[in-house]
């Protein structure tokens, strides 16, 4: 190879090593300096104790505050129906009458005998008093009396059972026989409610069952009107439902109008005591994990993953009952991209 012809080689060699290196500072490798990136700027909150009203919100079914289907003590044709369906009855009340012809008969039969054998018992006494007789001929006679008064007393009783009466004041609702109608024991007559006041059952979460007490304030609303009905809780079930984890309450409600019946599904608040310095967060912080919640929490400037205990939660934000301080800041945003321990700024809301 002459002078020349190596001189040629050595320019081009050396041209094609510049465009490479130019190549390589501008593809997708490494930077040319190892300077690191800066904080990733996220949104937050400050926590700051509050008050907040300690409302519990479930669901619940409407019932009489009394309630029995009428029945007959005793099978037989009904002779008289004395009550208007859908009518209002008091205590004591005769809503039918089932035929006793024969027991009628009996009593009156009944009656008389008693009479005969108390005049038997009068002159037998008379006689034991002269000794006229003995002690156990005068004893046979009174006996027959008190034998008598009891058959009376069965057959009186026997006539009542065929008499159906009210056992409180209430609302008959409609009736399922006609007179003449031949009734068992089991045939259903009707019904009578008592719908004022109304019993209101529902459950509340096990968390609240230390809070709930007796005379606590309860609103609910049905499903046909809006109109809130205000009452009070008189009965809690004495241990937790295993099952579904959750407290049975029992609450009074006054219904003077009329306007709700029994078996009505309505949306319950149960008013408990108000907490003065609650620590809320907003709903997005909160973090599902394995065994619990966590929510990530700034401090010395990075992102810190927190362990938390959740409360009450209402329609945005959520009460933390452990886990955060007064004055702590929350990240609510780029939850999904932040890894604990990195570097973070956050930008407060109010």
């Amino acid at each position: 190879m002459t002078r020349t012809a190596h001189r040629t080689v050595l320019a081009a060699t050396a041209a094609l090593s510049l465009l490479l290196a130019s190549c390589g500072s501008k593809g997708s490798g490494a930077p040319a300096t190892g300077r690191a990136s800066g904080p990733t700027t996220v949104s937050g909150v400050i926590v700051r104790p509050r008050p907040l009203e300690n409302v519990v919100r479930s669901s619940g079914t409407v019932l009489a505050s009394e309630s029995v289907d009428l029945t007959a003590e005793a099978a037989g044709r009904i002779e008289r129906i004395t009550f208007t369906e859908g009518s209002h009855v008091k205590k004591g009340d005769l809503l039918v009458t089932i035929n006793d012809d024969e027991l009628q008969a009996q009593l009156k039969k009944t009656e008389l005998q008693i009479a005969l054998a108390q005049e038997q018992e009068k002159r037998q006494k008379q006689l034991f008093d002269i000794s006229g007789i003995s002690r156990e001929q005068y004893d046979i006679a009174l006996n027959q009396v008190n034998t008598l008064k009891a058959d009376r007393e069965n057959l009186v009783a026997m006539i009542r059972k065929r008499e159906i009466r009210a056992s409180f004041d209430g609302k008959v609702g409609l009736r399922y026989v006609s007179e003449g109608s031949y009734v068992a024991q089991t045939t259903r007559i009707a019904s009578v409610q008592k719908i004022d006041p109304l019993k209101v059952d529902f459950s509340i979460p096990e968390k609240y069952a230390g809070s709930v007490k007796l005379g606590d304030s309860v609103l609910f609303r049905s499903s046909d009107t809006k109109h809130p009905f205000a009452g009070r809780v008189y009965a809690i079930e004495p241990k937790i439902d295993p099952a579904t984890r959750t407290l049975q309450l029992r609450a009074l409600v006054g219904n003077k109008d009329e306007r709700i019946f029994p078996g009505a599904y309505v949306q319950i608040e149960l008013r408990l005591r108000d907490i003065p310095d609650a620590l809320m967060v907003p709903t997005q912080a909160i973090i599902p994990v394995l065994k619990g919640q966590t929510v990530l929490v700034r401090r010395n400037g990075v992102a810190l993953s927190v362990p938390v205990t959740m409360g009450i939660r209402t329609a945005s934000a959520v009460q933390i009952t452990e886990g955060l301080n007064p004055g702590d800041t929350v990240i609510t945003s780029g939850l999904m991209q932040l890894r604990p321990g990195a570097s973070v700024e956050v930008s407060v809301q109010n």
